[in-house]
């Protein structure tokens, strides 16, 4: 796994061994990117299901302002931590060892985000879950664009104000939520 583009083109990233992180696949993350890469210079990131970084890390590289990124393990954050480093972010990234519920609870009136990653544990409904949650919260700044990793049975609706594009590669859906008023 490696950034992609960028500032800190080709550094390599490391990841958790075993399955509790599910690294998004090089394909995917570049199609992603494709995506929104005319979305990304200047933008305030959070990454709330942080794994390795390397959504945010990406974002940085490519020219975003800053990243806060999220992870519940504790050995997922340290990872982040020497990721960020590695890559020359250790400044421009935040990461923060908190549960998903926490961190929106905690940040809610205080931070909003232009780009928002969503890769949390694949599971039916879990990103509808999430989007209410952040979109309460205020953490979605005007204009913000959330891309959202998932299994078919997980594929979220667009929270109001929102349109959706979905794309497929294999079994990972990615679905790429842009404000209405964003969309011409």
């Amino acid at each position: 796994m490696r950034i992609i583009t960028g500032k800190a083109r080709g550094v390599r990233l490391s990841t958790l061994p075993g399955e509790d992180t599910r690294p998004t696949a090089e394909r995917v993350k570049e199609a992603a990117f494709s995506a929104i890469q005319f979305n990304i210079e200047g933008r305030r990131v959070l990454d709330l299901f942080g794994g390795s970084g390397q959504l945010a890390l990406e974002a940085l590289s490519r020219g975003a302002a800053s990243a806060v990124i999220v992870d519940s393990s504790k050995k997922a954050a340290e990872i982040i931590r020497a990721n960020a480093a590695k890559a020359g972010f250790e400044r421009d990234a935040r990461v923060i060892c908190a549960d998903w519920r926490e961190y929106v609870k905690t940040a809610s009136g205080k931070a909003s985000f232009d780009l928002v990653f969503l890769d949390p544990p694949y599971k039916d409904g879990f990103l509808d879950e999430v989007l209410k949650r952040i979109s309460a919260a205020g953490l979605l700044a005007e204009g913000c664009i959330a891309v959202c990793e998932s299994a078919e049975g997980g594929i979220p609706l667009p929270p109001d104000g929102y349109t959706a594009k979905l794309y497929r590669y294999g079994k990972t859906y990615i679905t790429i939520l842009r404000s209405e008023a964003d969309v011409i």
